[in-house]
């Protein structure tokens, strides 16, 4: 090593330790707060405060009576300080997985829990939000919402660390949440089937897909989620209607409601909670 290189080695010693002894610029968490969104920062981030959340309430949640008793159960053991989760809720667009998650936040936030929203972009960060509620006494559900890795991507091995794989242990009072259209959360192949193989008479699955199977498996809890079939679809549009003070006075008048709320999850493609809700508040901002 050269002089120089000495000199600029020990110049980059002498910045990193008065970058520590400046003043953060980072916002101190707003600990008063029920709910948070992670703000990355170049390499660093901060918790936002989310005073105006979604209020949600179970009883809103028709048709899904099996997947509000599995996380509400998951939630309620987490909060009591007992056995619980991380949980990957899938399955087809709009049946409720974020809604759901909302809706159990609503019903404990006011026992201690906590809600931290993480975009996908931000998942390498997650050490860094592990460290600031490490200590807290409130417990904290991690929220990734509408997670899916492409092939290419390699942020979901952040993922797979904060879940179980790294050195570090996840923190007692931290659990992770997330939704997702693809049970194992990366793109799955026709051509992966190729790599399967028979050995003492067992499937064993290649290696591309045992690495898309790895991910999601950490998860302890897979909660699945299906479209509606018309009569749960239309449950659905009344429950709405009623919230909004547009539900009809004669059978008559529910029988057009009934055809105008069909043909229009018939243009949308879907039969689901999203587009009943979609639908109620169109007709409720008709009729009121």
């Amino acid at each position: 090593m050269t002089q120089t290189d000495r000199l600029l080695t020990r110049l980059d010693a002498l910045v990193d330790r008065l970058e520590q002894l400046l003043p953060s610029d980072t916002p101190t968490p707003d600990w008063s707060a029920h709910a948070f969104r992670w703000r990355a920062k170049a390499e660093s981030g901060w918790l936002q405060a989310v005073h105006a959340t979604h209020r949600l309430e179970l009883a809103d949640l028709l048709g899904l009576e099996r997947q509000k008793e599995e996380i509400d159960r998951n939630t309620a053991q987490f909060i009591a300080g007992r056995g619980a989760n991380n949980v990957l809720l899938w399955g087809s667009r709009g049946t409720g997985k974020s809604s759901l998650v909302k809706a159990v936040f609503n019903r404990y936030r006011d026992q201690g829990l906590r809600l931290i929203e993480v975009d996908k972009d931000d998942l390498i960060q997650l050490p860094d939000i592990l460290d600031l509620i490490y200590n807290r006494p409130e417990r904290f559900i991690l929220f990734c919402d509408d997670l899916s890795f492409e092939a290419n991507e390699s942020s979901y091995k952040a993922l797979k660390a904060a879940l179980d794989g790294s050195i570090a242990a996840t923190p007692d009072n931290v659990l992770i949440y997330a939704t997702s259209n693809r049970r194992h959360l990366l793109p799955e192949f026709h051509s992966e089937n190729r790599e399967a193989r028979i050995q003492d008479g067992e499937l064993h699955q290649g290696e591309s897909v045992e690495e898309k199977i790895s991910l999601s498996d950490r998860f302890g809890l897979w909660v699945s989620f299906h479209p509606f079939n018309q009569a749960q679809y239309l449950e659905v549009v009344r429950h709405w209607l009623e919230r909004l003070n547009a539900e009809p006075d004669t059978h008559g008048d529910w029988e057009l409601i009934e055809r105008s709320a069909l043909q229009w999850a018939l243009r949308r493609g879907s039969r689901s909670g999203r587009t009943a809700w979609q639908f109620a508040k169109d007709w409720a901002g008709r009729v009121n």
